[in-house]
Protein backbone atom coordinates (compact mmCIF):
# COMPACT_ATOMS: atom_id res chain seq x y z
CA UNK A 1 0.00 0.00 0.00
CA UNK A 2 1.28 3.81 -0.47
CA UNK A 3 1.11 5.92 2.01
CA UNK A 4 -1.93 7.55 1.07
CA UNK A 5 -3.81 4.09 1.32
CA UNK A 6 -2.75 3.49 4.40
CA UNK A 7 -4.07 6.98 5.31
CA UNK A 8 -6.96 6.97 3.45
CA UNK A 9 -7.80 3.43 5.40
CA UNK A 10 -6.90 4.14 8.39
CA UNK A 11 -9.02 7.38 8.12
CA UNK A 12 -12.18 5.88 6.53
CA UNK A 13 -15.71 7.60 7.38
CA UNK A 14 -13.63 10.26 9.15
CA UNK A 15 -14.37 14.15 7.76
CA UNK A 16 -11.66 16.22 6.35
CA UNK A 17 -9.46 18.00 7.08
CA UNK A 18 -7.78 15.99 9.71
CA UNK A 19 -4.58 15.55 11.11
CA UNK A 20 -3.10 11.83 11.15
CA UNK A 21 0.44 10.94 13.12
CA UNK A 22 1.94 7.98 12.06
CA UNK A 23 3.03 6.01 15.23
CA UNK A 24 5.73 3.88 13.93
CA UNK A 25 7.08 6.98 12.19
CA UNK A 26 7.03 8.40 15.71
CA UNK A 27 8.52 6.13 17.26
CA UNK A 28 11.45 5.64 14.76
CA UNK A 29 12.09 9.22 14.86
CA UNK A 30 12.46 9.08 18.53
CA UNK A 31 14.76 5.99 18.82
CA UNK A 32 16.89 8.34 15.71
CA UNK A 33 16.81 11.60 18.36
CA UNK A 34 18.29 9.28 20.98
CA UNK A 35 20.45 7.68 19.13
CA UNK A 36 21.90 10.88 17.71
CA UNK A 37 21.74 12.62 21.25
CA UNK A 38 24.31 9.83 22.15
CA UNK A 39 23.32 9.37 26.17
CA UNK A 40 22.74 13.01 26.55
CA UNK A 41 19.42 13.31 27.87
CA UNK A 42 16.88 15.30 25.11
CA UNK A 43 13.67 18.17 26.74
CA UNK A 44 10.97 17.26 24.52
CA UNK A 45 10.01 20.69 22.69
CA UNK A 46 6.37 21.58 23.50
CA UNK A 47 5.69 23.84 20.98
CA UNK A 48 6.63 21.31 18.10
CA UNK A 49 3.88 18.73 19.09
CA UNK A 50 0.86 20.89 21.29
CA UNK A 51 -0.31 17.31 21.75
CA UNK A 52 -0.68 16.13 25.18
CA UNK A 53 -0.87 12.70 24.68
CA UNK A 54 2.11 13.27 22.33
CA UNK A 55 4.42 14.55 25.01
CA UNK A 56 3.84 12.19 27.39
CA UNK A 57 4.83 9.34 24.83
CA UNK A 58 7.97 10.83 23.89
CA UNK A 59 8.94 11.27 28.17
CA UNK A 60 7.90 7.83 28.59
CA UNK A 61 10.91 6.87 26.14
CA UNK A 62 14.78 6.14 27.57
CA UNK A 63 16.77 8.81 26.58
CA UNK A 64 14.05 11.71 27.14
CA UNK A 65 13.58 14.15 30.50
CA UNK A 66 11.49 16.94 30.80
CA UNK A 67 9.36 19.51 28.73
CA UNK A 68 11.06 22.78 27.02
CA UNK A 69 7.31 24.52 27.15
CA UNK A 70 7.26 28.04 25.05
CA UNK A 71 4.88 29.92 27.59
CA UNK A 72 4.36 30.35 31.77
CA UNK A 73 0.79 29.54 31.28
CA UNK A 74 1.51 26.63 29.57
CA UNK A 75 4.24 25.20 31.66
CA UNK A 76 1.47 25.30 34.89
CA UNK A 77 -1.25 23.75 33.01
CA UNK A 78 1.54 20.85 31.80
CA UNK A 79 2.65 20.45 35.77
CA UNK A 80 -0.65 20.37 37.14
CA UNK A 81 -0.98 17.13 34.76
CA UNK A 82 1.47 15.44 36.16
CA UNK A 83 4.27 16.33 33.81
CA UNK A 84 7.45 17.21 35.80
CA UNK A 85 10.74 19.27 35.04
CA UNK A 86 9.14 21.99 32.47
CA UNK A 87 11.89 24.45 31.17
CA UNK A 88 9.98 27.61 29.79
CA UNK A 89 12.16 28.19 26.86
CA UNK A 90 11.09 32.15 26.48
CA UNK A 91 11.30 35.04 28.68
CA UNK A 92 7.50 36.16 29.90
CA UNK A 93 5.53 39.58 31.14
CA UNK A 94 2.83 37.26 31.86
CA UNK A 95 1.73 38.79 35.48
CA UNK A 96 -1.23 36.91 36.28
CA UNK A 97 0.73 33.70 35.29
CA UNK A 98 3.91 34.64 37.49
CA UNK A 99 1.87 35.39 40.36
CA UNK A 100 0.20 31.79 40.13
CA UNK A 101 3.64 30.41 39.71
CA UNK A 102 4.91 32.03 42.95
CA UNK A 103 1.88 31.42 44.85
CA UNK A 104 1.92 27.12 44.11
CA UNK A 105 5.12 24.88 46.00
CA UNK A 106 4.53 22.50 42.95
CA UNK A 107 4.79 25.24 40.16
CA UNK A 108 8.09 26.27 41.61
CA UNK A 109 9.89 22.69 41.84
CA UNK A 110 9.40 21.94 38.72
CA UNK A 111 9.31 24.96 36.33
CA UNK A 112 12.21 26.36 35.10
CA UNK A 113 12.05 29.92 33.89
CA UNK A 114 14.31 31.70 30.89
CA UNK A 115 15.48 35.25 31.39
CA UNK A 116 17.96 37.37 29.80
CA UNK A 117 17.49 41.05 31.11
CA UNK A 118 17.70 42.50 34.23
CA UNK A 119 14.14 43.92 33.85
CA UNK A 120 12.99 40.31 33.89
CA UNK A 121 14.65 40.37 37.64
CA UNK A 122 13.20 43.52 38.60
CA UNK A 123 9.64 42.67 37.19
CA UNK A 124 9.65 38.95 38.99
CA UNK A 125 10.79 40.60 42.15
CA UNK A 126 7.48 43.38 41.77
CA UNK A 127 5.54 40.48 40.94
CA UNK A 128 6.92 38.58 44.57
CA UNK A 129 6.30 41.70 46.46
CA UNK A 130 2.62 41.50 45.36
CA UNK A 131 2.19 37.82 46.21
CA UNK A 132 3.78 38.76 49.75
CA UNK A 133 1.27 41.16 50.38
CA UNK A 134 -1.63 38.96 49.12
CA UNK A 135 -0.52 35.71 50.95
CA UNK A 136 2.40 34.19 52.02
CA UNK A 137 5.01 33.03 48.72
CA UNK A 138 4.48 29.30 48.14
CA UNK A 139 6.99 28.48 51.24
CA UNK A 140 9.37 30.78 50.51
CA UNK A 141 10.63 28.81 47.50
CA UNK A 142 12.64 30.78 44.71
CA UNK A 143 11.62 31.20 41.74
CA UNK A 144 13.67 28.73 39.59
CA UNK A 145 15.35 30.50 36.52
CA UNK A 146 17.73 29.70 33.08
CA UNK A 147 19.73 32.58 31.51
CA UNK A 148 19.49 32.50 27.69
CA UNK A 149 22.54 33.38 25.84
CA UNK A 150 22.77 34.35 22.02
CA UNK A 151 24.37 31.68 20.45
CA UNK A 152 24.79 33.13 17.02
CA UNK A 153 28.11 33.31 15.15
CA UNK A 154 29.33 37.13 15.84
CA UNK A 155 32.80 38.43 13.90
CA UNK A 156 33.60 41.98 12.17
CA UNK A 157 34.59 41.95 8.88
CA UNK A 158 38.28 43.82 8.30
CA UNK A 159 37.96 47.58 6.50
CA UNK A 160 38.99 47.61 3.08
CA UNK A 161 42.26 48.44 2.25
CA UNK A 162 42.60 51.56 0.68
CA UNK A 163 39.31 52.66 2.23
CA UNK A 164 40.42 53.88 6.18
CA UNK A 165 37.50 55.28 7.38
CA UNK A 166 34.79 52.25 6.64
CA UNK A 167 34.43 50.75 9.93
CA UNK A 168 34.66 47.07 11.23
CA UNK A 169 31.40 45.77 10.29
CA UNK A 170 29.76 42.81 12.49
CA UNK A 171 28.65 39.89 11.12
CA UNK A 172 25.28 38.14 13.00
CA UNK A 173 24.85 34.77 12.23
CA UNK A 174 21.82 32.81 14.02
CA UNK A 175 18.62 34.40 15.27
CA UNK A 176 17.83 38.02 17.35
CA UNK A 177 17.18 36.18 20.73
CA UNK A 178 19.29 37.24 24.30
CA UNK A 179 21.28 40.01 24.47
CA UNK A 180 23.96 38.31 26.61
CA UNK A 181 26.37 37.32 24.32
CA UNK A 182 29.89 37.07 26.13
CA UNK A 183 30.99 35.19 29.00
CA UNK A 184 31.27 38.62 31.02
CA UNK A 185 27.90 39.72 30.20
CA UNK A 186 26.69 36.43 31.58
CA UNK A 187 28.59 37.12 34.75
CA UNK A 188 27.13 40.28 35.10
CA UNK A 189 23.85 38.98 35.00
CA UNK A 190 24.74 36.14 37.12
CA UNK A 191 25.93 38.53 39.80
CA UNK A 192 22.70 40.77 39.87
CA UNK A 193 20.30 37.12 39.75
CA UNK A 194 22.27 35.75 43.04
CA UNK A 195 21.63 39.46 44.41
CA UNK A 196 17.92 39.33 43.79
CA UNK A 197 15.97 37.52 46.41
CA UNK A 198 12.98 34.78 45.59
CA UNK A 199 14.93 34.11 42.20
CA UNK A 200 18.24 31.03 42.32
CA UNK A 201 19.85 30.85 38.82
CA UNK A 202 20.03 27.28 38.08
CA UNK A 203 20.69 27.10 34.24
CA UNK A 204 22.12 28.31 31.08
CA UNK A 205 20.33 27.87 27.83
CA UNK A 206 22.33 27.95 24.00
CA UNK A 207 19.86 27.67 21.09
CA UNK A 208 22.51 27.90 17.90
CA UNK A 209 19.73 28.57 15.06
CA UNK A 210 22.07 28.89 12.79
CA UNK A 211 23.49 25.29 13.38
CA UNK A 212 19.99 23.38 14.14
CA UNK A 213 17.48 25.36 11.79
CA UNK A 214 19.44 25.15 8.41
CA UNK A 215 19.27 22.58 5.80
CA UNK A 216 22.65 21.48 4.49
CA UNK A 217 21.94 23.45 1.38
CA UNK A 218 25.16 24.72 0.21
CA UNK A 219 29.11 24.13 1.11
CA UNK A 220 28.40 28.28 2.94
CA UNK A 221 25.98 26.80 5.24
CA UNK A 222 27.96 23.94 6.04
CA UNK A 223 30.85 26.07 6.92
CA UNK A 224 28.97 28.75 8.59
CA UNK A 225 27.70 25.56 10.81
CA UNK A 226 31.17 24.71 11.24
CA UNK A 227 32.78 27.57 12.64
CA UNK A 228 29.36 28.21 14.66
CA UNK A 229 29.99 24.80 16.54
CA UNK A 230 33.57 25.81 16.74
CA UNK A 231 32.61 28.97 18.99
CA UNK A 232 29.73 27.50 20.77
CA UNK A 233 32.68 24.89 21.77
CA UNK A 234 35.11 27.11 23.79
CA UNK A 235 32.25 29.94 24.62
CA UNK A 236 29.84 27.52 26.45
CA UNK A 237 32.36 26.52 28.59
CA UNK A 238 33.58 30.16 29.11
CA UNK A 239 29.73 31.20 29.69
CA UNK A 240 29.43 28.42 32.36
CA UNK A 241 32.55 28.91 34.02
CA UNK A 242 31.12 32.78 34.79
CA UNK A 243 28.02 31.97 35.81
CA UNK A 244 29.24 29.04 38.23
CA UNK A 245 31.60 31.77 40.20
CA UNK A 246 28.06 33.61 41.17
CA UNK A 247 25.85 30.73 41.37
CA UNK A 248 27.57 27.32 41.91
CA UNK A 249 26.94 24.53 40.15
CA UNK A 250 24.56 24.74 37.43
CA UNK A 251 21.77 22.17 36.93
CA UNK A 252 21.01 22.79 33.06
CA UNK A 253 22.98 23.84 30.53
CA UNK A 254 20.81 22.97 27.47
CA UNK A 255 21.72 23.55 24.18
CA UNK A 256 20.71 22.16 20.41
CA UNK A 257 17.32 21.59 18.57
CA UNK A 258 16.69 18.65 16.11
CA UNK A 259 19.30 19.76 13.46
CA UNK A 260 21.92 19.59 16.19
CA UNK A 261 21.71 17.29 18.35
CA UNK A 262 25.15 15.43 17.71
CA UNK A 263 27.32 18.71 17.90
CA UNK A 264 25.48 19.98 21.03
CA UNK A 265 25.50 16.55 22.54
CA UNK A 266 29.21 16.17 21.91
CA UNK A 267 30.39 19.25 24.33
CA UNK A 268 31.18 17.41 27.80
CA UNK A 269 29.96 20.53 29.42
CA UNK A 270 26.01 20.67 27.63
CA UNK A 271 23.85 18.22 30.38
CA UNK A 272 20.93 18.41 27.74
CA UNK A 273 19.77 19.12 24.26
CA UNK A 274 16.10 20.17 23.01
CA UNK A 275 14.28 18.11 19.98
CA UNK A 276 10.49 18.50 19.24
CA UNK A 277 10.51 19.08 15.18
CA UNK A 278 12.55 15.23 14.72
CA UNK A 279 9.46 13.57 16.46
CA UNK A 280 7.43 14.45 13.34
CA UNK A 281 9.99 15.73 10.71
CA UNK A 282 8.22 18.08 9.06
CA UNK A 283 8.98 19.67 5.52
CA UNK A 284 11.25 22.23 6.71
CA UNK A 285 13.59 19.69 7.43
CA UNK A 286 13.54 17.85 4.17
CA UNK A 287 17.12 19.08 3.45
CA UNK A 288 19.02 18.03 6.47
CA UNK A 289 21.32 15.50 5.71
CA UNK A 290 22.19 13.63 9.23
CA UNK A 291 18.48 13.09 10.24
CA UNK A 292 17.51 9.88 10.09
CA UNK A 293 13.78 10.47 10.23
CA UNK A 294 10.85 9.47 8.63
CA UNK A 295 8.17 11.92 8.59
CA UNK A 296 5.40 11.03 10.83
CA UNK A 297 2.58 14.06 10.80
CA UNK A 298 0.30 14.32 8.13
CA UNK A 299 -2.84 16.76 7.13
CA UNK A 300 -5.74 14.96 4.93
CA UNK A 301 -8.03 17.54 2.74
CA UNK A 302 -10.74 15.80 0.47
CA UNK A 303 -11.35 17.18 -3.28
CA UNK A 304 -14.51 18.71 -3.89
CA UNK A 305 -14.66 20.41 -7.38
CA UNK A 306 -12.63 19.81 -10.41
CA UNK A 307 -12.26 23.41 -12.15
CA UNK A 308 -10.04 22.11 -15.37
CA UNK A 309 -8.62 18.89 -16.52
CA UNK A 310 -5.64 20.15 -15.16
CA UNK A 311 -6.52 20.99 -12.05
CA UNK A 312 -8.34 19.87 -8.46
CA UNK A 313 -9.61 21.82 -5.54
CA UNK A 314 -8.77 20.13 -1.65
CA UNK A 315 -11.67 22.20 0.75
CA UNK A 316 -9.12 24.03 3.39
CA UNK A 317 -5.29 23.46 4.31
CA UNK A 318 -4.54 27.36 4.24
CA UNK A 319 -1.92 26.41 7.36
CA UNK A 320 0.86 28.14 6.57
CA UNK A 321 4.19 28.43 8.92
CA UNK A 322 5.53 31.14 11.06
CA UNK A 323 8.72 32.97 9.68
CA UNK A 324 9.24 34.72 6.35
CA UNK A 325 6.92 34.55 3.96
CA UNK A 326 8.59 31.86 1.01
CA UNK A 327 7.32 28.65 -0.45
CA UNK A 328 9.04 26.70 2.12
CA UNK A 329 6.58 27.72 4.81
CA UNK A 330 4.01 26.24 2.31
CA UNK A 331 2.73 22.78 3.14
CA UNK A 332 4.34 20.12 0.75
CA UNK A 333 1.64 17.37 -1.20
CA UNK A 334 2.28 14.14 -0.25
CA UNK A 335 -0.38 11.83 -1.91
CA UNK A 336 -1.11 11.33 -4.74
CA UNK A 337 1.86 12.08 -6.31
CA UNK A 338 2.23 14.33 -9.08
CA UNK A 339 0.15 16.96 -7.33
CA UNK A 340 1.23 20.33 -6.54
CA UNK A 341 0.46 23.84 -5.14
CA UNK A 342 -0.62 26.86 -7.41
CA UNK A 343 2.13 29.48 -7.17
CA UNK A 344 -0.08 32.15 -7.62
CA UNK A 345 -2.68 31.01 -5.04
CA UNK A 346 -0.83 28.38 -2.85
CA UNK A 347 -2.99 27.22 0.30
CA UNK A 348 -5.80 28.61 0.76
CA UNK A 349 -7.81 29.34 4.52
CA UNK A 350 -11.37 27.46 2.72
CA UNK A 351 -10.20 25.99 -0.83
CA UNK A 352 -6.49 24.66 -1.68
CA UNK A 353 -6.13 24.19 -5.57
CA UNK A 354 -3.72 21.80 -6.79
CA UNK A 355 -2.62 21.02 -10.29
CA UNK A 356 -1.85 18.01 -12.03
CA UNK A 357 2.57 17.86 -12.60
CA UNK A 358 2.68 17.96 -16.77
CA UNK A 359 4.65 15.11 -18.23
CA UNK A 360 6.69 16.44 -21.53
CA UNK A 361 5.31 14.62 -24.62
CA UNK A 362 2.62 12.87 -22.05
CA UNK A 363 -0.51 13.62 -20.90
CA UNK A 364 -0.80 14.96 -17.41
CA UNK A 365 -0.68 13.26 -14.26
CA UNK A 366 -3.77 11.49 -13.17
CA UNK A 367 -6.21 14.01 -10.88
CA UNK A 368 -8.13 12.76 -7.61
CA UNK A 369 -11.33 12.65 -8.11
CA UNK A 370 -14.06 14.63 -6.29
CA UNK A 371 -14.27 12.98 -2.87
CA UNK A 372 -10.85 11.58 -3.17
CA UNK A 373 -8.54 12.35 -0.24
CA UNK A 374 -5.32 14.46 -0.62
CA UNK A 375 -2.36 14.40 2.14
CA UNK A 376 0.16 16.97 2.78
CA UNK A 377 2.59 17.79 5.42
CA UNK A 378 2.87 20.65 7.39
CA UNK A 379 6.18 23.10 7.12
CA UNK A 380 6.40 23.38 10.52
CA UNK A 381 5.91 20.51 13.06
CA UNK A 382 3.46 22.10 15.86
CA UNK A 383 1.99 25.28 14.53
CA UNK A 384 -0.65 22.53 12.45
CA UNK A 385 -2.22 21.58 15.50
CA UNK A 386 -3.15 25.30 16.06
CA UNK A 387 -6.02 24.57 13.54
CA UNK A 388 -7.33 21.38 14.38
CA UNK A 389 -9.32 19.78 17.76
CA UNK A 390 -8.04 16.34 17.30
CA UNK A 391 -4.93 14.01 16.03
CA UNK A 392 -5.87 10.80 14.35
CA UNK A 393 -2.83 8.50 15.93
CA UNK A 394 -2.76 4.97 12.84
CA UNK A 395 -0.57 2.24 12.68
CA UNK A 396 -0.09 0.99 8.98
CA UNK A 397 -3.52 1.06 7.90
CA UNK A 398 -5.64 0.73 11.23
CA UNK A 399 -6.51 3.75 12.91
CA UNK A 400 -5.29 3.06 17.11
CA UNK A 401 -6.32 6.32 19.03
CA UNK A 402 -7.74 9.91 18.84
CA UNK A 403 -6.62 12.12 20.92
CA UNK A 404 -6.89 15.96 21.73
CA UNK A 405 -4.68 18.82 20.74
CA UNK A 406 -3.67 21.28 23.13
CA UNK A 407 -6.62 23.23 20.69
CA UNK A 408 -9.13 20.39 21.63
CA UNK A 409 -8.52 20.41 25.37
CA UNK A 410 -9.50 24.19 25.09
CA UNK A 411 -5.77 25.47 25.82
CA UNK A 412 -4.18 28.14 23.75
CA UNK A 413 -0.89 29.58 24.69
CA UNK A 414 -0.28 31.90 22.06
Amino acid sequence: MTLGQRLDAATRGLSAPLAVVDLDAFEADADALVRRAGGTPIRVASKSLRVRSLLTAALARPGFRGVMAYSVAEALWLVSCGIEDVLVAYPSVDRAALAELMASPQALTQITLTVDDPAHLDLLTAIRAQTIRAQTPAQDLPVRLSLDIDASLRFSLPALRGVPALPRAAVHLGVRRSPVHTADEASRFAARAAATPGVRLVGVMFYEAQVAGLPDTSPAVRLVKKLSVRDLRVRRREVVDAVQAHVGPLEIVNSGGTGSLETSAADPVVTEVAAGSGLLLPGLFDGYRTLDALPAAFFGLDVVRRPSPHHATAFGGGYIASGPTSASRQPRVVDPPGLHLLPNEGAGEVQTPLAARRRRGAASEPLPAIGDRVWLRHAKAGEQYERFDEVHLVRGDQLVETVATYRGEGKNFG
